[in-house]
This record gives structure tokens, sequence and C-alpha cells, in this order.
């Protein structure tokens, strides 16, 4: 899923730990199908502690826009998330770390302060008319919540404290609405708000 939708999404504990058990879901809640949660988290483990893996290395966007399947009695979304949350951000961390070391600090500014622009560019757009809308018989988010969540984002960077939670921008929920904004671009600006708040901390 999106962390924008309503379907389920996202365990590591500080410093990369992995937590393999959540609480479970109860009464009619639903919750994240254990057996892909915990394979999931074996991987993440796996790639903290540096185990050779086949495939692309595991990356902090990868664990932002990890979705998992409901089921009833799975483990409980808000844990899993809030765990996942912190795990996205320790991986952000090394990454970052690398590519100071890689290229220097002053690409890694360089780089932020371009996503920066571009994110801002988007969100200076009237309001209504700051992503492409749905066709006529699809449904997208709705206009009016992304707007208002997207002038409270404006209004952090004009004060230039950016002192919202990440997880805040992540697990934003949006309705949908006939001819709403196209999903795909709503999510990649809302990934782009959660790296800059990562990058200027």
């Amino acid at each position: 899923m999106s962390a924008h939708s309503q379907q389920g999404r996202r365990g590591s504990g500080q410093n990369g730990s992995v937590h393999t058990s959540f609480p479970l879901a109860t009464g009619s809640q639903l919750g994240y199908a254990q057996e892909p949660v915990d394979a999931f988290l074996a991987r993440a483990r796996g790639a903290y502690e540096g185990a050779a893996s086949e495939g692309t290395p595991l990356t902090a966007e990868e664990i932002r826009q990890t979705a998992f399947p409901v089921k009833r009695a799975g483990y409980s979304t808000r844990y899993v998330d809030a765990a996942l949350d912190r795990l996205e951000e320790v991986f952000f961390e090394r990454e970052r770390r690398a590519k100071v070391r890689a290229a220097g600090e002053d690409a890694w500014w360089d780089e932020t302060r371009a996503l920066l622009s571009e994110v801002r560019g988007r969100i200076q757009r009237p309001r209504g008319r700051r992503f492409r809308r749905r066709g006529i018989f699809a449904t997208g988010y709705r206009r009016s919540q992304v707007d208002a969540f997207l002038d409270r984002v404006s209004e952090m960077f004009e004060r230039r404290e950016l002192e919202m939670p990440p997880a805040e921008v992540r697990d934003v929920v949006f309705h949908s609405q006939w001819r709403g904004y196209d999903e795909d671009q709503v999510d990649a600006l809302l990934d782009g708000v959660v790296e800059i708040i990562l990058s200027t901390r």
C-alpha cells in the first residue's frame, strides 16, 4: 500500500534491532499477516548486519513503501508501522553517511536542496491543481484533503522548522473521490517530504 491510502502497509527496535513478534489485532480489527511481516524483518536483519544476500540491497525507500496483506488476528498495524518507521530512519542514516563518505558533505546538501526546491515548486501550485487528476471514471485522493495537508507542509518549510514527525507524513490518510488527485504523484511528493525531514535532522 501507499502509506497514504487505507490499506495495510508496513519492526525494528532502536539501533536496527528487529522485533519478530508484535501484539495481535483484536476483535473485528484487521492486522498484518504474520508470515510476510516476519519474512521482511528477517531480510531487514540480514541487511542491517551485513549478511550477503542475493538481489538488490534493502533501502530506506523500500522499507517506506513496503506493503503487507491484512487479515483478522494479524499483527497490530500500529506496532508494526511504528517499528518500520524507526527501521527506515536507521537505514536512511546509514545511506546518508555512505553518500557523504563517497561524495562529500557539500554534494549531500546540494542534493537535499534540489529535492526541497522540487517539492516546494509542486506545493506552491494553486490549490486543486497541484497534481494530475484521475480520469472521469476513476477515483483518486480527495483534493481538498491533500491540499490542506500540503498547506501545513508549506507553512513548515516557510518557518524553516521541520518539526513535523516523518511518521505523520508517512501515515496520513486521504479519502477517495471521483477525479481526485493521482495517487502515485501524491505519494511520490510525500516521499520527498519525508526524505527532506530525515535529511535535515
